[in-house]
Parts: structure tokens; C-alpha cells; sequence
């Protein structure tokens, strides 16, 4: 039976996209159970390079990514530059949604559920973000846009950037600090089940939602252009 679709706009999935993915990553930091993967990497290096600020190493570890797919590509891209604007945009937010969620009870098991929430509304905009069909940030582009040149499943890469992500955390931690900096077992869990979760919810809403641009002509079917299945 054919379900009829909801249309929603890719610029509101993308507004939405920078609410709730900076809340999440404030809820994961206020449980204390560790930062995501891809954050643990800037963080690792700032600390051990601390004469330059976590803001700009992310902006750095975005900037390789970039130039990555575009080497992988061949060719050079425009949206990809205006992802770093959009990246400032989610910087500023993670600030805002900070200021109150700092005022949060710290209790352990409020902890966790602050841990869960956080995944869960990452997740959720991680896969807005795959599908709205506007620049995004860098940290998301990488895994989406190599899904689709190495013809992989896009959970498989995403799984595979995050442990890699886990691994040079641990290996600089380890030889330069000589102790585990940033991790948690939350940065554990969401190495292995980020990309098999962002994989499940695009399959799930795209049996119900139609991505369209209020700016241009353009329609899709979520996840159609992210090898999930």
C-alpha cells in the first residue's frame, strides 16, 4: 500500500538540523560519559597543541575533509565552502543551548538520559542533514559524499570514519598525554552505532517524507541518495 508522503522543506530540514544537532552535542558533554568520536579528535590536539583554540582546530580538521573529497572527486566544489558558514552557524548554537544546559540537575542517572537524548537528536539530524540538499557541515559531507564515491553503504562508512576518528584519538592520547583524554564509553558507543542508527531512522522517515527545495526545483526521496539499505 502506498503511503502518501510528507513535503518538507530542505531549508527548514536544515535549520532544524542546527537546533537539535547542537543540543544533542551539549547533552552528550553535560552527561559526562564522553564526546562524540568526531569531536574527540580537534579536542585531542588542542590539548596537546593548546596554543591553537578547539574552534579553530575544528575548523582544520574540517578543512582536510574538505579537501579530501575534493581530491577523491577531482574536482572542485562550491558547496562544500559554503558548508564551513553553516559550520559556524552550529558553533554558535552549541554555545546558546549551553548557557541552560548547564543548568541541568548532574545526577547519574539523569546523566544517562541526557547521554541517550543527545545520540538519538544527533542521529535524528544527521539524517535531515544527508537529505536536505543544502551545504552542510563538514563532519557530516565527509561520510555522506564518500558513501557515494566508493559506492558504499553509507552506515558502513560512517562507522568506519568514526572509529578511525576513535583510533587517532586514542593512539595521540596515549604516546603524547600517555592517558585517555576525552573518551568515554559514550565515545565508544557512538563509534560503533552512529552510523548503523543514522542508517535505520533514513529508512524509516523516508518511507514518509519528500525533500524539496524552497529555492530551487529539485525533489527527492529521503535516502535515495545515501546508500543505506
Amino acid at each position: 500500500m502506498n503511503t502518501k508522503k510528507i513535503h518538507f522543506a530542505g531549508e527548514t530540514a536544515l535549520l532544524l538540523v542546527l537546533l537539535i544537532n547542537s543540543l544533542g552535542v551539549d547533552l552528550m558533554s553535560k552527561s559526562g560519559l564522553g564526546i562524540s568520536t568526531i569531536s574527540s579528535v580537534p579536542l585531542i590536539f588542542n590539548n596537546v597543541f593548546p596554543i591553537i583554540s578547539f574552534g579553530t582546530w575544528n575548523y582544520i580538521f574540517q578543512t582536510l575533509l574538505v579537501i579530501t573529497l575534493m581530491i577523491l572527486k577531482r574536482s572542485f566544489c562550491p558547496g562544500y565552502l559554503f558548508s564551513f558558514v553553516i559550520g559556524i552557524g552550529f558553533g554558535k548554537m552549541i554555545d546558546v543551548h549551553n548557557i541552560w544546559v548547564q543548568t541541568l540537575p548532574n545526577v547519574l542517572p539523569l546523566n544517562v538520559f541526557y547521554f541517550i537524548m543527545g545520540f538519538f537528536l544527533m542521529c535524528f539530524g544527521i539524517c535531515l542533514a544527508n537529505n536536505c540538499m543544502l551545504p552542510i557541515i563538514p563532519t557530516d559531507i565527509f561520510p555522506r559524499d564518500l558513501s557515494e564515491i566508493l559506492k558504499k553503504k553509507y552506515k558502513l562508512i560512517k562507522t568506519s570514519f568514526d572509529l578511525s576518528c576513535l583510533t587517532t584519538t586514542v593512539i595521540l592520547s596515549l604516546v603524547i598525554l600517555h592517558r585517555f583524554y576525552g573518551i568515554g564509553i559514550g565515545t565508544v558507543f557512538c563509534a560503533f552505532l552512529t552510523g548503523k542508527t543514522v542508517s535505520i531512522i533514513q529508512k524509516f522517515v523516508g518511507e514518509h517524507i519528500e525533500f524539496y527545495r524552497l529555492t530551487g526545483k529539485k525533489r527527492m526521496m529521503l535516502g535515495r541518495n545515501v546508500r543505506h539499505a
